[in-house]
């Protein structure tokens, strides 16, 4: 039997029907009551936010253990730490650490997995030091950084943490490295794992925090050499499992009407419901605002990195009557919603699945496992006991799901991996230590397609083009139709159509305004390709945004277009641009030649973009 959060209650449930019952240094002394008035990072005097966040820390399972936590970090070099979801390790143990001084006056990185969570923790801690974010709370993530020379506390993606290493792969800034939600396994998390297990016998005073959000511990023990455990207990109440009698065959379908019922049958607390994309949770946002309204004041809030952080902010904050969340699986271990009373979970996740013979690399709505599917109950279990609906049967749960989500680096294009392996100067890569092997097949796939892009050569070496490559932020395939544009007169135009394929999707589709979208696109369309379609689009937009906002978001309004996706790609661009310059690259166009752009493209091996591209804005064939 299950045991999700302790306590447990099946039921099962019909989707139609209802339910049915069936810095500044301190030492440990100052783990005290008393609270200083002065802000040893400002000094300025604490402000009273301040005290009342303190209070609310001190509620947090992670504020219990800080002397424990302290205590096994003085005397390890690497902690594994297992707390569930909302325990406050995110937030609380780099503070501790900071506060012990057991940095020795360097840097702490804290990597998280996703982007949204970099930032949001890292505004979060800002909020409970009383410093200004990109002080001595900062982040870094891809195309955007908010830190300094002063900043202590940096929260980084793993793949920025990785970057950092092929400049100083001793990581000699730190003093701690965390690597939070460890659990998600992603490809760079993964290889952290492996270039942290060399560099410790190099830097002994270099301390190591593995941060997990579920009891799988054993193997992050066991692979970095008996390394101690610390576990905080969450502060989860009961949770009833409610499963379907059948399998649902329109699990989005499911998912509304399970919504609905909860929110006409149960009592008041908010909804989260997992689902597995923007296209998805904008439909069903769609769908149960018209089927609720006047019928109870229902507030119904999507989730997903694409978001705005303004928009993402609205999750956490009170709403006039509840709240519906509609998110990915970021809602799973990266953030914590306070006031969820109710779980919708239809057990499906994207995931990214590649085929090394076929060299496709694709994103596939596939089951999830056991593991998240109780990560997923317990956000019920936060404030109050709660309930979590599984759209799927108690059968399916028992004999059909994984017990843990297989890691990226088994199912994903190893490309950009190796090609940072190389840059980190590891050529042994079949000794590298994974914790999980990838298969070889995939291993060598990607060491062909280096050699066919001339980063590496015949022996499997790293050329001085491939370290240029490793330079850019950018996939190897990208970064090489970026770099060698210059060669084709056309450095300014790779520059757009690189930094419009580097941000999300800026073409909007209302569902009640698609004639008009689709009229509103077909301007900027090129029967040359997608590529140009891109370009024309960004080229129509850049007069506007050098205008100011409201000219920009005006521009957008009229023409169905994300601005944020659209500001972003103006900012990915002035900062490739930058790196472009610096590395000479930089010529400008002589004419808006499209053919030289094409060949351009071609030399970059355009066919591995095209699932991209054909993601990112729908293919006009």
């Amino acid at each position: 039997m299950e045991d999700t959060e302790g306590k447990r209650v099946e039921r099962k449930f019909n989707t139609e029907k209802g339910i049915d019952l069936k810095r500044h240094r301190v030492t440990d002394s100052t783990f005290t009551v008393d609270q200083p008035t002065i802000n040893p990072w400002t000094n300025s005097p604490y402000s009273s936010n301040y005290y009342r966040i303190m209070e609310q820390r001190k509620t947090l399972p992670a504020w219990e253990a800080r002397r424990n936590f302290v205590k096994l970090l003085k005397r390890r070099q690497i902690l594994i730490l297992v707390g569930e979801t909302g325990s406050g390790k995110t937030t609380q143990m780099a503070q501790f650490a900071l506060e012990a001084n057991l940095n020795n006056d360097l840097a702490i990185a804290i990597t998280q997995p996703r982007r949204v969570s970099a930032m949001s923790v890292a505004t979060r801690v800002a909020e409970e030091m009383d410093v200004e974010l990109g002080t001595i709370v900062g982040y870094s993530i891809r195309f955007e950084e908010c830190c300094c020379a002063e900043t202590m506390l940096k929260f980084m993606t793993d793949g920025m943490l990785l970057k950092e290493a092929m400049v100083d792969n001793l990581l000699s800034n730190y003093g701690i490295v965390i690597l939070d939600e460890a659990h998600e396994r992603t490809l760079a998390t993964d290889v952290l794992f492996g270039l942290i297990k060399q560099v410790c016998p190099k830097r002994p005073d270099l301390k190591i925090i593995v941060m997990s959000a579920t009891l799988e511990a054993k193997q992050f023990q066991s692979y970095f050499g008996n390394a101690d455990i610390l576990k905080i207990p969450g502060s989860t109440f009961p949770v009833e499992i409610f499963y379907v009698e059948s399998p649902q065959r329109d699990y989005l379908k499911a998912a509304i009407q399970t919504v609905l019922n909860i929110h006409f049958t149960e009592p008041e607390g908010d909804i989260l419901v997992f689902l597995t994309g923007e296209d998805e949770i904008e439909t069903a946002r769609n769908e149960i605002e018209q089927m609720t309204r006047n019928k109870g004041r229902l507030v119904v809030l999507p989730l997903y990195a694409n978001l705005s952080p303004s928009q993402q902010k609205l999750v956490f904050e009170p709403a006039n009557g509840r709240k519906c969340i509609l998110a990915t699986n970021i809602a799973e271990t990266s953030i914590t919603i306070d006031g969820i009373v109710y779980v919708v979970d239809p057990g499906l996740s994207k995931q990214k699945v590649y085929n090394p013979r076929a060299r496709v690399e694709s994103l596939l709505v596939s089951p999830i496992s056991k593991a998240s599917a109780k990560q997923r109950a317990g956000r019920a279990g936060r404030t109050r006991p709660g309930k979590c609906f599984r759209l799927y049967t108690e059968s399916c749960f028992n004999k059909e799901l994984q017990s843990q989500t297989f890691p990226e680096i088994l199912r994903s294009n190893l490309t950009t991996v190796v090609l940072t392996l190389k840059k980190l100067g590891i050529d042994d890569l079949v000794h590298f230590d994974f914790m999980d092997p990838p298969a070889p097949e995939t291993m060598m796939r990607a060491l062909e397609e280096l050699n066919y892009l001339g980063a590496l050569d015949d022996e499997g070496e790293l050329v001085p083009k491939g370290a240029l490559l490793a330079e850019f932020p950018l996939e190897p395939q990208l970064a090489k139709f970026l770099t060698e544009a210059h060669l084709y007169n056309c450095s300014n135009e790779a520059l757009t159509i690189t930094a419009m394929l580097s941000s999300p999707n800026c073409f909007q589709r209302p569902k009640d305004a698609t004639f008009e979208a689709d009229e509103a696109k077909s301007k900027f369309a090129s029967s040359k390709g997608d590529h140009i379609t891109l370009l024309q689009l960004y080229n129509a937009y850049e007069p506007h945004h050098k205008m100011g906002t409201d000219a920009a978001r005006r521009f957008c309004s009229e023409n169905f277009l994300n601005p944020r996706s659209l500001s972003g790609a103006y900012s990915i661009r002035k900062q490739l641009e930058h790196l472009m310059q610096k590395h000479k690259l930089l010529h400008e166009s002589k004419c808006n030649d499209l053919e030289q752009i094409k060949r351009a493209l071609i030399a970059g091996n355009t066919s591995k973009q095209y699932p991209k591209v054909q993601a990112k804005m729908g293919v006009l064939s």
